[in-house]
């Protein structure tokens, strides 16, 4: 089923009708309601994971936290992973939650979060690495899909879109950030377990894959070899002039058709994503891996990319805004023309520090973060329950926690932090659980009660402020 099923579409949500604030209350039967999955129905459980989970509800941590601690940073593990050995190597299945497919996104976000546990942990270890095994398999398949079934025989429901499916594909949406987040997932994992074997033939074939597919999106001679046409009512679902997007003017940048919200894009240099690109590359070169004649052409590659992306995000993407000065774009054309707003799908503007392309004191990304958290960005919205960005994919007034997550990942002010957390235990509406959006004046109004990604996310968030501010936890 695609997320598109799941949207606030007439008064419909996930569970089928807006959840109503009397059923969202009746799901507690105390103030703590013990709702997170049985033991013996986990997927996996993590020995790492359930010591952290026990120190954080014997510490100061207010029990609110704890609560929604204790059901959302395991929840990927607990309802999202099947694990396996496959031809004697691990292999992990990893689904969003309510849709049984898995993203290259959401599979590497909804396990980045465990990774510093993995030193203590080799089954938490072993399972990572399965999701990078798993991952390359997907890429291999083909690098312009965005999400993948485990059965590589299965046939998508979106069998009839105008590209070149292909069995074991469920959707093929050019997504710049669906190459980005293994690569990023396979160097955090390095530098965490010191690992190489994971390294193997077929990882390095699929790193020559994604720069391939990089070099053919930067369509310096002509559109590449992608395109995307679907039958539908969502205007988000469709990619224009026969499947390539509007035009743009050659300059570095790579194109994408699609935003990590799984909408199109309005100009194809998605600014967030390229800078994305960058950001993993440079953490690719520095993996330590024997100097072949094939590595050296691939850290030679990427460094060139590497390069030709800051040079263009410098030169086309930073626009003069009259009120807060040299901005990002979110996305621009080369031609000019620019797009200012903000999605709280991550890579997102707000989200560049999180993901190590920007620090969070560079002066163009705080007076981007001003626009971005003001009336100015057209996807802010403030109302009677909290503030954050959200993006066309949910509808107007609906934000999301993940951008507020995000939000509070890249503060260094206590006083945002503190407000961030407040927000998201008030989202929760009840159900102990992070959601895909919520209305901006009742979180009773929610979409996608089983999302894991914004869980496990939440769960990062609060481990972190527990580890530096443990004061804004209580």
């Amino acid at each position: 089923m695609n997320r598109k099923d799941f949207i606030h579409q007439s008064g419909m949500v996930a569970a089928g009708v807006w959840i109503s604030r009397k059923t969202a209350l009746g799901l507690q039967t105390s103030a703590f309601p013990v709702i997170r999955t049985p033991i013996e129905n986990r997927k996996f459980t993590s020995k790492a994971v359930e010591q952290l989970i026990l120190e954080i509800q014997k510490s100061k941590v207010s029990r609110d936290i704890a609560w929604l601690f204790e059901n959302c940073f395991p929840n990927t593990l607990d309802t999202t992973v099947d694990f396996s050995i496959i031809n004697g190597k691990p292999d992990t299945y990893v689904i969003t939650g309510d849709i049984d497919a898995m993203w290259l996104r959401d599979s590497t976000a909804q396990v980045w979060p465990y990774l510093p546990l993995c030193k203590d942990d080799k089954d938490l270890q072993q399972l990572i690495k399965g999701v990078i095994n798993r991952q390359v398999k997907c890429i291999l398949l083909d690098p312009y899909a965005n999400a993948f079934y485990k059965d590589e025989k299965k046939v998508s429901e979106w069998k009839t879109d105008l590209t070149d499916m292909k069995p074991g594909i469920h959707e093929r949406k050019w997504e710049i950030d669906s190459l980005c987040y293994p690569i990023r997932l396979s160097c955090g994992y390095y530098q965490t377990t010191q690992d190489l074997t994971v390294f193997d033939s077929h990882w390095m074939k699929s790193i020559q894959l994604i720069l391939q597919t990089f070099r053919e999106q930067q369509r310096w001679k002509d559109k590449g070899p992608y395109s995307f046409q679907r039958t539908t009512s969502w205007a988000t679902d469709g990619v224009p002039l026969e499947g390539y997007g509007y035009p743009v003017k050659p300059n570095g940048l790579i194109c994408s058709m699609f935003r990590p919200s799984d909408d199109a894009t309005l100009f194809p240099y998605l600014i967030p994503s390229n800078l994305f690109v960058a950001a993993v590359l440079k953490q690719l070169i520095q993996l330590p891996l024997s100097q072949t004649i094939e590595w050296k052409k691939i850290t030679e590659d990427a460094i060139n990319l590497h390069n030709e992306i800051q040079k263009a995000v410098q030169q086309e993407a930073i626009i003069k805004h009259p009120v807060f000065g040299d901005i990002y774009a979110y996305e621009i054309n080369g031609f000019g023309s620019h797009h200012l707003m903000d999605d709280a799908n991550i890579p997102s503007l707000i989200s560049l520090p999180y993901l190590g392309a920007l620090k969070n004191t560079d002066p163009v990304y705080r007076n981007t973060r001003k626009y971005l958290l003001s009336e100015h960005n057209p996807f802010f919205f403030k109302g009677k329950t909290a503030e954050g960005i959200g993006g066309p994919h949910a509808g107007i007034n609906m934000i999301w926690p993940l951008g507020i997550i995000m939000r509070g990942l890249t503060s260094n002010d206590p006083h945002e932090i503190k407000y961030c957390l407040q927000m998201l235990q008030l989202s929760n509406a009840g159900t102990g659980y992070m959601h895909e959006s919520f209305h901006k004046d009742d979180s009773m109004q929610f979409t996608r009660k089983w999302f894991a990604w914004a869980n496990t996310l939440f769960g990062e968030f609060v481990w972190k402020v527990y580890r530096e501010s443990p004061s804004l936890l209580q």
